[in-house]
Formats: structure tokens, sequence, C-alpha cells
């Protein structure tokens, strides 16, 4: 999804309302239930949230001159950079090194990659859909945010195809992207 995103792709700047705040943080909490002890350390009530309305209908929201999260058409999805601020708070799933370079690449990820030596998928299931933090062997932290494309058990049945839609990686245009 951003790829090839530079500062060109953004249209307009505005501030949000404390009001559209307020539907955002609700939001969050619904999507990431995790993320509601963070919300008022990441969002307080008097803070400036700043939307950036971008090509291909993407906003990004951005506090303290830091995109914290991103939403495509109704979904929101946490950017890289807000994942390693608060890495418990996210759905995880780790891949095996020889993914990794693809992963940079900006490639989905395939089934075989999350279910070899060296990946883990959690135990209990997580639904097709769910957004999910990437984590690599042997690696701290994220190297990627994605969707997936089916649930995690169906993923270690099936093991063949793509397992997660890549949508936000380590030094694409979004991790890149900077607030002047």
């Amino acid at each position: 999804m951003f790829k090839k995103f530079t500062k060109d792709d953004v249209h307009t700047q505005t501030n949000v309302k404390s009001s559209v705040q307020r539907a955002l943080r609700t939001k969050l909490v619904n999507q990431y239930p995790k993320l509601e002890e963070s919300i008022k350390i990441l969002m307080p009530k008097k803070s400036t949230v700043v939307l950036y309305k971008c090509e291909d209908k993407i906003n990004l929201y951005a506090v303290n001159d830091e995109v914290l999260f991103y939403q495509k058409f109704d979904e929101l999805f946490p950017s890289l950079k807000l994942i390693h601020m608060y890495p418990s708070c996210f759905p995880r799933v780790q891949v095996d090194r020889g993914a990794i370079k693809f992963i940079l690449s900006g490639a989905n990820i395939m089934c075989p990659g999350l279910t070899s030596k060296g990946a883990k998928l959690p135990d209990e299931d997580i639904a097709k859909g769910t957004t999910v933090a990437v984590y690599a062997e042997g690696k701290e932290n994220a190297l990627a945010v994605g969707k997936l494309l089916m649930s995690t058990d169906e993923i270690k049945k099936v093991n063949k195809g793509m397992g997660i839609e890549l949508i936000h990686y380590l030094a694409d245009g979004l991790w890149n992207f900077e607030i002047e």
C-alpha cells in the first residue's frame, strides 16, 4: 500500500475536531481492545490530531508529528511506529529468517514462511481479515503490518499460497514519511 508513497501523495492536511478524536479513540479501542489502557497516553484529550488525506482514499492520523495510524475506507491500521511503542497491544505472527528480505521489498507473506522452523503462529486462532504485526525470527521489533488472508488455523492446515497481505513495512513510504 505504501511502497511508492511520497509527500506528493498527500492532498490536504487538517486538524481533527475533538468530537472526531473521541470517535477515533473509540474505534481504535473497539478494533484493538488491548490499546484501551494506553489510548489516553497515545491520544490525550487536549492533543492535536492532524488528518492527512492522501491518494487512493488513504487517511493518515498524526499525533505530535508522528503518524500513528491510517485509515483505508472504514478500517484503521496501526503504523509500525505505533506497534513499536505498544507491541503487546496487537496480534502478532512470526516469519522465518528467509522471509525477511522479501518482506522488506514489499512482497506478501506466503504460508510456508509462517509455518516453517523459526516461524510462529499463535496457539489461539486469529480470524481471516485480522490486522497483525509481523515479527521476524531473532528480531525484537515488528518489521511489517499485514492482513490475514486466511485464519491462522487454515494457514497451519493448508500451508500453501499467500497467508498475509502486506500493508506497511520497514523502509516503505509511510515509514519514511516526515511531517514538517
